[in-house]
């Protein structure tokens, strides 16, 4: 295919792909973020330093490193950093607002949403979970509605929830929302003040280790109770190291799991890339390249899964070719009979066309 992918003007485009191509030198066509983000250069450094520290006895402040990851996921989301807590996993932010719920309480899902959203809804086991078609989940929210729970993004089929329309109508019936950010964090902006709940694992579209993920709640703390509590969710962190915790943090922090250092150290790297690059600035290059995608691979005779601006494409039937489409260098992802290409900040155009050169071959 000829052309150049549009993006932003030709000096702020020379920025990003000097910014990038110092982060990033991927030995294989990478398409694969919607299943784990490449890391930057930078992280690789900081973590390997903090590393050699620890094991030479001179362990670095990584706590520090917690609190400026923390603070730029707020920035990414537009919330203060009071209102996010630190962790490791979407589930575990899920069973969290999960337990506040009554029993008997409505939920509705969109039907094959990503397990570790909606599992945590379902093992409580006296909650009315009630799933229907994402296309559907607005209109479906009613007066019994308890918390509606999405992802932003569906990791299966790239589709985004309609979530203007979702926030209009909990408000409407008085209900709460938990979105789930994972899938688009990072490229797709998003005002979590819309929202009740939003949580998110950082290892995909922000580029962080394992490990690391967050969770936004209301100024009121949402009504949740500090169920995993430890040492690390009080007010006065080395104060609280031995029996009940006194004082609890009075901010999201009183959610915290016990942070897993070194990914942290990591995190506020990545982190501080992808707001040097600007979430815009990065929409606009990962949509205009699964726009070539989508273009191409319909000149080869496939339909798409409509997700319109979406930086995720799914073609229905093809998710078989996996495997040698990853002999050739390129990788990608089966997911539901579907293959599944992931576009990013690190791809080219030259990327879209070796992937449709490979399903041509």
């Amino acid at each position: 295919m000829d052309g150049e992918v549009p993006g932003p003007h030709s000096g702020a485009m020379e920025s990003f792909e000097t910014l990038v191509r110092a982060e990033f030198a991927p030995r294989t066509t990478y398409l694969n973020t919607a299943s784990t983000g490449l890391l930057p250069a930078r992280t690789l450094v900081a973590m390997r330093d903090a590393a050699e520290s620890a094991a030479a006895g001179q362990p670095l402040d990584m706590f520090a490193d917690v609190e400026a990851s923390r603070s730029a996921f707020a920035r990414l989301l537009g919330v203060p950093a009071s209102r996010v807590a630190a962790g490791a996993s979407v589930a575990t932010f899920s069973g969290l607002v999960a337990a506040s719920l009554p029993a008997g309480a409505e939920v509705l899902t969109a039907e094959g949403d990503f397990s570790s959203l909606v599992n945590p809804l379902y093992t409580r086991g006296d909650l009315k979970v009630r799933s229907v078609p994402l296309e559907r989940i607005a209109e479906s929210v009613g007066p019994d509605t308890a918390l509606v729970a999405v992802s932003s993004v569906q990791s299966a089929d790239g589709r985004i929830a309609d979530l203007a329309a979702l926030r209009d109508a909990a408000r409407a019936h008085g209900a709460r929302t938990l979105v789930d950010a994972s899938q688009s964090n990072g490229w797709l902006p998003l005002a979590a003040d819309d929202f009740d709940y939003v949580a998110a694992v950082a290892y995909k579209w922000t580029l962080c280790p394992r490990g690391v993920a967050f969770l936004v709640v209301p100024e009121d703390l949402g009504g949740l109770t500090p169920l995993f509590a430890g040492w690390a969710s009080g007010e006065h962190p080395w104060d609280s190291c031995y029996g009940p915790v006194e004082e609890l943090a009075h901010s999201a922090r009183r959610f915290d799991e016990s942070p897993a250092l070194f990914s942290y150290t990591g995190a506020r790297h990545s982190l501080a890339l992808i707001e040097e690059l600007g979430v815009d600035a990065v929409h606009a290059h990962d949509t205009a390249l699964a726009d070539r995608f989508r273009e191409g691979v319909g000149s080869l005779g496939h339909e798409v899964v409509p997700a319109p601006g979406s930086a995720i494409v799914s073609v229905p039937g093809l998710g078989h070719r996996q495997g040698d489409v990853s002999r050739a260098g390129v990788q990608v992802s089966d997911r539901a009979g579907n293959l599944r290409a992931a576009f990013h900040l690190y791809n080219t155009a030259a990327d879209v066309d070796r992937l449709l050169d490979v399903l041509a071959g």
